[in-house]
């Protein structure tokens, strides 16, 4: 038999529905994605999109569930692993135009999934 792969534990959130469109918070992720927790959190509470404050509140319910399930950890000693965006349901809504038409308005909505893990040691 081969080696078993030790499962270390990953710390994650998730935010569900977010009125946003994906495509938008995904400029976002780009720039946290594989940064430390601590630097993540301080670029996403400068950065002036609406979709920071939001993928915000997702990074730091990761840090959360971490430093809550690992009371050995600190801020310190995690990074952000991954970072997924993910189409939601879309709102479809009517916008009028000329001559008693009408286009359809689609309002994409977002699914924000993020993983937060400790940094791996070098004696590992």
């Amino acid at each position: 038999m081969g080696k078993t792969k030790i499962n270390k534990p990953e710390y994650r959130s998730t935010a569900k529905y977010l009125m946003i469109s994906p495509t938008k918070l995904r400029r976002v992720a780009d720039v946290v994605r594989n940064k430390p927790y601590p630097e993540a959190i301080a670029m996403l509470e400068v950065l002036p999109q609406k979709g920071a404050d939001m993928l915000l509140k997702v990074v730091k319910s990761a840090g959360s569930n971490a430093l809550y399930k690992n009371k050995m950890l600190d801020e310190d000693s995690l990074y952000v692993k991954e970072v997924q965006i993910n189409e939601g349901p879309r709102l479809k809504r009517v916008w009028p135009r000329g001559k008693g038409r009408r286009d359809i308005l689609l309002k994409r909505m977002s699914h924000a999934y993020v993983v937060v893990d400790e940094k791996a040691q070098a004696g590992e």
